[in-house]
């Protein structure tokens, strides 16, 4: 039902809010409340304009959705809500929308904010008004697109309807809207409201709703580590002051802290050079069964503070690296590859770099090169590089240990949950809250301690803050449950599993990205794959003996009866054929003849269909036309770009049906769609003909 909100106080006359109280004395509406707007963009006399055409705003799920159709009908609405209603900056009135950023920078004129938190510059992440109606945005809440959101719903069913507003066409505040147009609009709507509806009921009130994703799993670790026993039985204070006692150990001063983000490494991506642009057939990829929160179980971590050390020789480094976790800063003279098939080191991570040849972003070789390494990264750079001397400094150890019985237990049990309830009727909540908590549990481990302060207040801005006053307010936090390195660790031993597959299948590798590889001869690899596998559950067997835990945790049964262990290599699909341009970017054909095409800034699906319609459906053609020479124009690429316009503007406008309107802005967002270009850079294609010519020669960069 779609009604214009000059009616909503008369509907919502005789409705008594519900209101809870939390724990701060702060109160809240505990009622899902949405709000989507509808832009046009175009350009006058050259210039970018953007604006708002409506508004709805719904109160309820399954109440009628109301509109309006300009920011000041929206502005009123909004300060008879809060005096209708009572709300104030204690009395909060919550409303979630998707994308939060791209409503904010239409309307963040029309408001007074009290407070803004935000991740980054234009990303807020909830936004107080002094009227006492807070804007949140739901998609970094459920880090899902509007109708993936709108899949994942367990309560109710409504999908994204798409087709139906043909973004193209341009409508001011005046523009009358068709039936399904509307239809749209209240979809969108309720989508949102849906969603928080269902939040509700899994969290027992609004106030307890995480802002983000990676709050939800925050919440859950932080309470098992403090107040609940692995039996799920309460631990009281004498659980939170063990627990507390731990973190008191592990403290960080400046140096170090700087170091380890020196050494913090991502997942590796890259493409085997000598396949980059070659189409191969009967191609396997191969995966691990949640990478990183496996090596959080098999692994160990810096379990104390670090210590500095004085190394007098290499064997003498050597000798601490094989028992402590450690980083080092470290200078390599002469760095040559030792293997064919890829490099590792990546440039970005480097310092001082001198005559240095580059493999998409990769150090294959250079003259010298400063870097910093934790002892995992060390070994890896013995196996995949040669050097004619090394000269190591600021070499700082910690000692080993599991990370902690309740963030261990917190893994298995989320693994369990993800594994158990998939497809199991009646606990699709349950399921997608495990599963989105599993795969962000890697992601609290590295939240940075130190980053500038994003503020809002009138205009975005950025305070920076003082690096011993947050190191120390870290250190001595009551509530601090993580430890920064246990993340640079993380990504370090992830990396060394998936290069041991890229060492073991030698030549065959032809691609990896984070957490899986693309190979050919799979059959030939299988006893590689056996005997790794064989090594994990072997380490997580004995963590399972040191916490006396259960074995059974570490390979639930799926519904179907199936063991799946965590952490093992795991078959993830077979191509016909497969092409890769680089890191990031692939093109293959499944064995039912289908292509899926990967490639960074470019939709999936709307580069496969352009490169289908203009190879007249022949797959062979697509694998020809994918090239660096691939160009896809700016209304079949799916790809917008983003102008933010923070300024005022009036222009007549003229609308799809020839009726022109004068339209004023405060601020917006112009978007418009645009072209895509697959090129390769000229450093890597000249790396590329150099290593087909078998010669390569140093310190060829191009800019």
């Amino acid at each position: 039902m779609f009604k214009h909100y000059s009616v909503f106080f008369n509907d919502y006359k005789d409705f008594e809010l519900p209101i809870i109280t939390d724990n701060k004395k702060q109160s809240y509406v505990n009622l899902e409340c949405g709000f989507d707007i509808e832009t046009s963009s175009t350009k006058i006399h050259g210039e970018k304009f953007a604006f708002m055409y409506v508004w709805l705003f719904g109160l309820g799920y399954g109440k009628p959705v109301y509109y309006g159709r300009t920011w000041e009908e929206f502005s009123e609405f909004c300060k008879d809500l809060s005096a209708n209603f009572g709300l104030n900056e204690q009395t909060v009135l919550t409303v979630y929308v998707h994308n939060l950023g791209y409503e904010f920078q239409f309307m963040r004129k029309y408001f007074n904010w009290v407070n803004v938190f935000s991740s980054s510059e234009r990303k807020p992440i909830k936004a107080l008004t002094d009227l006492g109606i807070e804007f949140k945005d739901s998609y970094i809440l459920s880090g899902y697109s509007l109708a993936n959101t709108a899949k994942n719903l367990s309560k109710h069913t409504i999908k994204k309807l798409t087709g139906d507003l043909d973004y193209s066409l341009i409508r001011t505040h005046e523009t009358p809207l068709t039936e399904s147009e509307i239809g749209y609009c209240i979809n969108d709507i309720q989508i949102i409201l849906a969603y928080i509806n269902e939040q509700i009921e899994i969290y027992g009130n609004i106030s307890q709703i995480p802002n983000t994703n990676t709050g939800r799993v925050r919440k859950f670790v932080r309470d098992n580590c403090f107040y609940r026993l692995p039996n799920g039985e309460k631990g009281g204070f004498r659980q939170y002051g063990k627990y507390s006692k731990v973190m008191k150990d592990l403290t960080l001063d400046n140096e170090t802290y700087k170091q380890l983000k020196r050494a913090f490494m991502g997942g590796f991506t890259h493409a085997n050079a000598n396949y980059t642009g070659k189409v191969l057939t009967d191609v396997t990829s191969i995966d691990f069964t949640s990478s990183y929160p496996s090596v959080m179980l098999s692994e160990k971590f810096p379990m104390s503070r670090f210590k500095p050390v004085n190394i007098t020789s290499i064997k003498n480094l050597e000798k601490i690296l094989s028992r402590h976790a450690v980083i080092f800063d470290v200078k390599f003279i002469n760095i040559k590859p030792r293997i064919k098939q890829e490099t590792y080191l990546s440039e970005s991570k480097c310092r001082n770099v001198i005559n240095p040849v580059i493999n998409n972003g990769r150090i294959y070789s250079a003259d010298s090169i400063t870097t910093t390494l934790t002892e995992i990264d060390y070994a890896i750079m013995k196996q995949c590089y040669t050097w004619d001397d090394i000269a190591v400094s600021n070499v700082k150890y910690a000692i080993k240990n599991y990370l902690p019985k309740s963030i261990i237990f917190s893994v298995l049990d989320l693994y369990q949950k993800k594994t158990e309830l998939k497809d199991v009727q009646g606990m699709e909540v349950e399921y997608l809250l495990s599963k989105g908590m599993l795969n962000s549990i890697y992601g609290m481990t590295v939240t940075d301690i130190v980053k500038p302060l994003v503020t809002y207040q009138t205009e975005w801005g950025a305070e920076t803050l003082n690096l011993t006053d947050e190191i120390n307010k870290y250190n001595e936090s009551k509530n601090r449950f993580l430890f920064y390195p246990w993340g640079v660790w993380v990504t370090a031993y992830a990396r060394r599993n998936l290069w041991s597959g890229i060492l073991a299948t030698g030549n065959d590798y032809i691609y990896s990205d984070t957490d899986s590889l693309k190979i050919l001869n799979y059959e030939k690899h299988k006893p590689y794959i056996e005997h790794f596998d064989n090594q994990i559950i072997n380490k997580m067997v004995e963590m399972c003996e040191y916490y006396d835990f259960d074995l059974d945790l570490l390979a639930p049964v799926t519904k179907e009866g199936k063991e799946k262990i965590i952490g093992i290599w795991d078959l993830d699909g077979h191509y016909k054929r497969f092409k890769t341009l680089g890191a990031k970017r692939y093109l293959y054909e499944d064995d039912s003849g289908k292509l899926h095409l990967t490639v960074a800034g470019l939709s999936k699906q709307n580069g496969v269909k352009y490169m289908l319609e203009q190879s007249e459906n022949d797959n062979l053609k697509v694998f020809d036309m994918f090239n660096d020479d691939l160009f896809i124009p700016s209304d079949r690429t799916g790809k917008m770009t983003h102008t933010y316009i923070d300024h005022e503007q009036e222009y007549f406008v003229t609308d799809y049906l020839g009726n022109e309107t004068l339209v004023k802005t405060e601020t917006g967002v112009h978007l418009e769609n645009c072209e895509f270009t697959l090129s390769i850079s000229n450093q890597f294609k000249d790396f590329l003909i150099q290593l087909s010519n078998g010669y390569i020669y140093k310190g060829v960069k191009h800019v």
